[in-house]
Formats: C-alpha cells, structure tokens, sequence
C-alpha cells in the first residue's frame, strides 16, 4: 500500500508518532465545569435567525470536470483500495476493501453490496498491508479465474507479499473457491508494499512492488536486483508448462534478467528474472493504456517529490539514487538512471500520489488522451498536458476533499474514484464553466462578521494549539435546518453552515478563520487577516507568514486548513459532544449553561437529546486544568491534537496509531511501539516508552518544528505545556495497559 492509507499507510505527511491515548478503552465522566446559573436551565431562549451567514456555492472557477458520487443509494465500503469492472457487455463492479473483502454490487441497482470473495482470515491488515491487488483472467468469464495480491503474516520477518490465482465454481455467486499461491516475497519492514497487479496487453501478469520500508540508509533494496523488492515483475501464469504447485508461473523469455534462475522470496545469489523494471519506492496505481500498450504508474515519494512514470523494460526508475528527478542519495548508484514523465513537488499538502488512467471516455472531449492522476492527502486531481517539447506539465482540473485511494474506469471509459475514509465511490464528470469565486475578500462582506449575523458562540474543553493564538468561536447553520450527531458523537453540519475562529495574540484581533461548509457538502477552509485597526479583515489567499510581536505567524492556504479538517474526523473537529459539554456564559442573555442543554433547548439537533444530566454525556477534560486526572488530560490533549489524522486503519497517515480519547493506550498502536519513520538519534526508540520519555521518539517530535516536528504544518511554536504535560504522562506510565 501506500503509505498513508490508502489503507495502508501511505506516506503522507509523516505525522507520526507525536500522538498518543491513554490508558482506558472509555474515558471516566469528569464533573461539569461550574454549576448552572440563573433560573434558565439554557443560556439563549430561542434560536438566532441566519438570514447572512451562510456559505455560497463554492468556487471551480476554470474547472472543466466535477466529482458527483457515483452510487448514492449504496452502502459505504470499508477502506477501499480499488475498484474494477468485470469484462463483459453488462459488467458488475468489483471493490477491494482493505480488510481482505472482495465484494461486489450491480451498477444498475445500485442498493447493496455483497461479498465475493473472504480472505480476512489470511490478510494480514498491518499499516500497508491487507488486500491490495486484483484483475481477471484475461479469458475470464470463460475461465473461471481470478488474481489477488495481498499481505499475510502479522510481524516480519514473517510478514509476505502474496499473488494467488483463484479458481471459481461459478463466476456469479461463488462458493467453492480454490486459491493457488503463485508468487511470495518477504517484506523486511511494514510498509512500501505497492502490490498491484494486473494482466498486460501480452498477457503476462505484472506486479508492482515497494522497496519493503525505510530506504534512506543502509538499505536500497529498489536498485538490488537480486531482490523483488521496489521492482514491476512480469511473469507468464497462462503458458501451457504452468502447472500447481510445482512451476506456478514461467518466466518470459525477453525480460532483462531471463537466463537466470527463478527468485525466491527474499535475497537471492542473481539478479531475478521476475523483474521487469526496477527503483520503485511505493508504486501506487498503475494502469495499462489499452489503445497504445503504454503502463503509467504513480511513485509515491519520500519527502519532497511525487512523480509519473512511463514504465518499459530493463528501465530503472531511480529510487533511492533519486526522488523524482531529483538526487537523493546517489552514493553508489549506476548511470543511465530514468526520470520521471512528470513530478510534482510534496509541499505537506500535496503528498502521496495515486496512480489513474489515460482517459478515453466521451463524456469530456477535452481530457480524451490525457493521463488523469490524483493525490491521496490534498485531493487533488490532475491531468498531464503537453507542453508542446515532448513533456507534460499537470494541468489540475479539481480540488477534492476526498482520500483518493484509488480510480477505476468503467465499461464506457469514465473515470471513477473511491474516497478511502468515506468509502464512497465518485465520477469524474464534465461541469461546464464551474462556479466563479464568490467568496469576500474583505470580511465585512460575508455576513459572519458579527455576533449579530445568525451566529451562535461555543467554546471547547480542550483547544486546539496554534502558536499561543486564543480562539473565540461561533458557527452558524442555515434556518430550517439542524445537526446531527453522528455515532462517533462528531456533529455533522448541514450545507450552508459557517464555522467562525477569531484568533488573538497578546489580545490584538489578528486572524479571522471561516470554515464553510459550501452547499454541494463540500468544506473549504478562508482565513482573513485583520488590519492594524482591527476595522477590518482581507481574504488571504494561498497562505502567507507574518512577523507580529516578534513572533511568526502562519495564516494556512486554503489546502492547509483541509490538511487538519479531515474527512474521518468529520471536518469540524471542535464541534463534538464531548468538546462541547461544559457550561459556557452567553452574553447576549448574561446566563450560564451548559452547552448541550442549551443547543437542545433551542431545537438545534435532529434528535433531541436524552433527558439525563449533563454529566452523564462524554466529556473532554480541560488539559490545562492540574487538579484533574493526568491520564484524562493528556487523552484529551491527544484528542484534539493528533486524532483529526490518526484513527486507526482509516487514518490518512503513515500508521495505524489511534488516538482518540477512546481508544485505549494499549490499541492505540503507539505505546512501546517501534518507530517506522526514524529514531531521531534516539537509542532503543519507542513511540511512547512507558515511564522513560529519554527513548520516546512522540516527545521529541511534538518538541521539534523541523521536517520531523508535530504537527507537520501551519505551526512555528512548540507547545512547551503540552510537553511538560505528556512528559509527565509518559513517565507516570507503568506498562501499557
């Protein structure tokens, strides 16, 4: 997989292991913050009217394409990693979820989702791995056969690469299914697996490998041909010889290392003959173009470049001698290296590619021919466009708030995608013109400027850092509308909301945050800096940083704000039960209440919630708060820094860490957990060292704001209080249960 999630762990920002949770699965219900006062249980009577503060239509000004979700009547999937057409005049569509599922629905009905195929007791799912690959028999449905790529083994060494062809009994609903492993391959960390497959237009079955994990030192397993490591394999499953399970696959006679002897699963004496090409860190998503015979693949990359490569055989793609077109660590490395078609650079944002297609549908003329290929962290889609000096540039044709994890064409030509967190399947379509940006640029004009436009004030339990700024807050929904609350206790706005931050240092009004929520359902992030008067504030557009008081302040791009309003953590993030059970003073009644009772109250919810105390709903504690519970401090502070990206297998991150607050240390991945992404010089390292900070690497990143510091963006400042505070935790730990 790619590192990050695409279920696996893709690579992404690398926000690794600064976080962690703490030590019970739930965490115990603290005290209400103060008594409730004045003879009003709620702090407003009635709900304000919004008539201004309302989100517009979003902007795609020169867009030419626009994702619509392609099923909306059907079930979610469970981490998708790709999705495929069966051959044929009326083709099911096929879905692999990263768990080991292959399943499958009809595109017509649409309604409901069914399993194909079950391998979750032989998939093994840790960071990258699980079920990654799949294709048909080229002969299929006259041959009834099928191929899988996936992981099993749950700690390497025992940890394996597998390809398997599976013969059905029937290819509409099968039930008897025989597997016979064609090809295993060691893998000596936990993540770069690529492991897709597919049948070229010469009927051979290729495989994409990863280099096996971290390459930057001693290792560089992409330029060792004697491994299969971070290599595209090529091999004949379909000649007459191949037999079970004795000669599984013959090796095709005009691969570059044919005359050599068939490679086993890890290191072997000679280059191995199974390569096709080689120095590959992650390819992520590669396709066939079926017209030309052309395999473009997507290279995840290290920290700086993402690139396109037009694979052919014997070319060495350059990994770790290079990054993109760029060097690395050439230490060592042959000439003759092949660069990339096209690159572009990870900027935090943009950061872990995910292979498409050429497209050759009808319904949008203009991209016909054009490799269309996205970014699995920012949501990005591009287009490769001549620049007419037989290279590309990417031309972006959408900005998405979606985890691409994988695209997939169907039977028409069109170009699909599947969102890894939502596990919703969408369509690239023509969206003429687009909409022109209408977003203010001053703030006065956008009708969230003042508590009097419809807006309604809250504050949170544990807030969120951000460069000692202090936040006041506000949301507004459209009237007629109402919140839900989802089963994670996250609250989903409706189409039209406005989140308001108004963000103080040394108590000057210096930044004013809007979070909209547009009315297709998309969020978007617009910061606004204030003037020197603080009469006013301008849209700022593409982020910038400024010096105010001595101290460098970030206002995020657009991209940044999404980077932390993940999709998993329901974009809002503050705007959650147990962030928002505590009492607050309303000042246009003067009361004090608790929040939810007073939110109930004015019928803001779809359901009205439970008659039962404040007390009895979850509730974060106050990280700052020294007489309370240490264990709940630094869960809450761990909640609201680290868990918007790390929740587990569905985390668009490196890792499979966990860190709301209930989960608990034990499953959150993290405690006396080996590091996957550097030690930082630290001997015997650990993500969290129970009672020893000295060897716990999440202490030393959340004190760093370099290449290896958390958060990994839009942050100059440590939150020294916050380390003394998870310092404290750390060392207090006796084990990790």
């Amino acid at each position: 997989m790619k590192e990050n999630p695409k279920g696996l762990t893709f690579r992404i920002l690398s926000l690794l292991a600064v976080c962690v949770l703490l030590s019970s699965c739930s965490q115990e219900i603290t005290e209400s913050n103060e008594p409730v006062t004045g003879t009003n249980p709620a702090g407003l009577d009635a709900r304000p009217s919004n008539a201004s503060c309302l989100a517009p239509p979003r902007p795609t000004s020169g867009a030419s394409v626009a994702a619509t979700e392609a099923f909306p009547n059907l079930p979610p999937f469970n981490l998708p990693v790709k999705i495929l057409v069966e051959p044929g005049p009326t083709p099911r569509w096929f879905a692999l979820e990263k768990a080991g599922l292959v399943r499958v629905f009809d595109p017509v009905a649409a309604t409901s989702i069914a399993t194909y195929i079950d391998l979750t007791g032989d998939v093994s799912l840790y960071n990258d791995g699980g079920l990654l690959g799949m294709d048909f028999h080229p002969d299929y449905p006259d041959t009834q056969e099928l191929f899988l790529s996936y992981t099993r083994g749950h700690t390497f060494p025992n940890m394996r690469s597998v390809i398997s062809r599976f013969i059905l009994d029937n290819v509409t609903t099968p039930v008897s299914v025989t597997e016979q492993v064609i090809l295993e391959v060691d893998q000596s960390f936990d993540f770069h697996f690529g492991g897709d497959i597919a049948f070229g237009p010469d009927r051979y079955l290729y495989f994409g490998l990863g280099d096996g994990g971290p390459q930057e030192d001693a290792n560089n397993h992409a330029q060792d041909t004697r491994l299969l490591l971070g290599s595209m394999l090529r091999i004949d499953v379909l000649d007459p010889s191949v037999s079970h399970p004795d000669n599984p696959y013959v090796i095709p006679t005009d691969n570059p290392f044919a005359t050599n002897s068939k490679c086993g699963p890890a290191l072997n004496a000679n280059a191995c003959p199974e390569i096709f090409a080689w120095g590959f860190r992650n390819p992520w998503r590669w396709n066939f173009d079926q017209p030309t015979g052309a395999l473009w693949l997507g290279d995840v990359g290290q920290s700086d470049w993402e690139e396109v490569d037009l694979v052919e055989r014997s070319g060495n793609y350059g990994w770790r001698c290079r990054e993109g077109a760029h060097d690395f660590n050439p230490t060592g490395c042959p000439a003759g290296l092949t660069d990339p078609v096209a690159e572009y650079r990870n900027d935090g944002i943009n950061a872990s590619i995910t292979g498409g297609y050429v497209y050759r549908g009808t319904a949008i003329p203009g991209l016909v021919g054009r490799y269309v290929f996205g970014d699995f962290i920012s949501g990005r889609i591009w287009a490769l466009q001549s620049d007419g000096q037989g290279g590309f540039i990417n031309d972006e044709l959408i900005d998405t708030p979606f985890g691409i994890s994988t695209f997939g064409i169907d039977q028409f030509g069109e170009l699909h995608f599947a969102d890894f967190s939502s596990g919703r399947i969408y369509t690239i379509v023509p969206s003429g013109p687009g909409n022109p940006d209408t977003i203010a640029t001053v703030l006065s004009d956008t009708g969230c400027a003042r508590p009097t436009d419809g807006l309604i004030p809250y504050d949170i339990n544990a807030p969120f850092w951000s460069d000692a700024a202090v936040k006041e807050r506000f949301f507004a929904v459209p009237d007629g509308t109402v919140i839900t609350i989802n089963a994670d206790d996250d609250w989903v706005l409706p189409p039209g909301s406005v989140i308001v931050k108004n963000f103080r240092l040394n108590g000057k009004l210096i930044e004013t945050r809007l979070l909209m929520r547009h009315p297709d359902g998309v969020w978007a992030g617009y910061p606004y800096e204030w003037d020197a008067t603080e009469t006013e504030a301008i849209r700022v557009e593409g982020g910038k940083t400024v010096l105010i008081d001595g101290q460098s302040y970030i206002f995020p791009s657009e991209g940044e704000c999404m980077s932390c309003h993940t999709s998993v953590a329901g974009f809002s993030l503050g705007l959650e039960t147990a962030q928002l059970n505590r009492n607050f003073m309303y000042p246009t009644t003067g009361r004090t209440a608790n929040q939810l009772t007073t939110l109930d109250h004015i019928m803001m919810f779809s359901t009205p919630l439970p008659g039962m105390p404040p007390a009895d709903f979850p509730q974060l504690t106050d990280p700052a708060d020294t007489t309370a519970n240490l264990d709940n401090r630094a869960r809450a502070y761990m909640h609201t820094n680290c868990a918007q990206c790390h929740r587990g297998l569905s985390s668009p991150t490196p890792s499979d860490m966990d860190f709301r607050y209930t989960t608990s240390l034990s499953n959150t991945n993290a405690c006396d957990a080996i590091p996957r992404n550097g030690d930082l010089g630290i001997s015997n390292p650990r993500i969290i060292a129970p009672g020893d900070v000295s060897h716990s690497v999440l202490i030393e990143r959340m004190s760093r704001r370099d290449s290896t510091g958390m958060p990994p963006l839009a942050s100059n400042l440590p939150d020294l209080t916050g380390v003394a505070l998870i310092t404290d935790w750390v060392n207090g730990l006796a084990n990790c249960n």
